[in-house]
């Protein structure tokens, strides 16, 4: 074995013992940011990079059930990219098929779809809802999958949601403008039922949400790792486990 291997793992035992235990977060929501950069970085084209990207996924979602997470949202594709060229998009959709369809496959997880599944091909909106059917009985960690995924769409949908069960209990608009709250419209995110994320993590080293969790992340700490997905590292992943446990979480007071 090298030395950089004995380093590198000497090192990483000492950040996982550096984690406090007592302050995992329960839901971790992640940006998957610069797959086509890393690609570009190597001369090679788009798709190596979101494929080098998905085969992070499974890797990364084992970190998060061995720590201890409860809940992971892995955004791969927002509303945004579905105007993307269809010679770019077409092999970025297949291999986020292939990805859902492999975690399922493992029959660890329960995998959730979150976004506008009415916004992607057919054959991927079946294929997301399958992979959900065949692990909704599965116990422990759940694996959102934000597909088509936009925040202000999904407070839209949430909004509209809302307004259609009212609409077919017979509530009127002035009495549904009495009873709405926050809660009513939580109740209606893709991500209903679900803790809020502690902690967003983004990588390739740009700071901003782009719409990700918009209403869930109100009370959320942030990590921004300067590293491209495909070569996030577990050792990323635990210094952002300290860095969140280091944290005095004041929930906006």
């Amino acid at each position: 074995m090298a030395l950089s291997d004995l380093l590198y793992g000497a090192y990483e035992r000492r950040l996982a013992a550096s984690v406090r235990g007592d302050r995992i977060p329960r839901h971790v929501g992640v940006i998957l940011d610069g797959n086509r950069r890393w690609a570009k970085m190597l001369g090679e084209k788009s798709d190596r990079g979101h494929q080098a990207g998905a085969d992070k996924v499974a890797q990364f979602v084992t970190w998060c059930d061995e720590a201890g997470v409860e809940v992971v949202t892995l955004w791969m594709l927002s509303t945004d990219n579905l105007d993307r060229p269809e010679a770019e998009l077409a092999p970025l959709i297949r291999i986020i098929e292939q990805t859902v369809t492999d975690l399922a496959i493992t029959n660890k997880w329960r995998v959730n779809p979150v976004g506008a599944l009415d916004l992607l091909p057919p054959l991927t909106a079946q294929l997301l809802k399958s992979a959900a059917e065949a692990t909704s009985t599965l116990d422990g960690l759940i694996v959102n999958v934000a597909v088509g995924y936009g925040g202000r769409r999904e407070i839209t949908d949430a909004v509209r949601s809302l307004l259609s069960e009212h609409a077919t209990r017979g509530t009127s608009i002035e009495e549904l403008a009495e009873l709405i709250d926050i809660d009513h419209i939580a109740e209606h995110l893709y991500t209903r039922g679900q803790p809020d994320p502690d902690l967003v993590i983004r990588t390739s080293g740009e700071q901003r949400l782009s719409g990700f969790l918009l209403w869930q992340s109100a009370h959320s700490e942030f990590y921004f790792c300067e590293a491209y997905w495909p070569d996030f590292r577990r050792i990323d992943f635990l210094r952002a486990l300290r860095d969140f446990g280091a944290r005095s979480r004041r929930f906006g007071s």
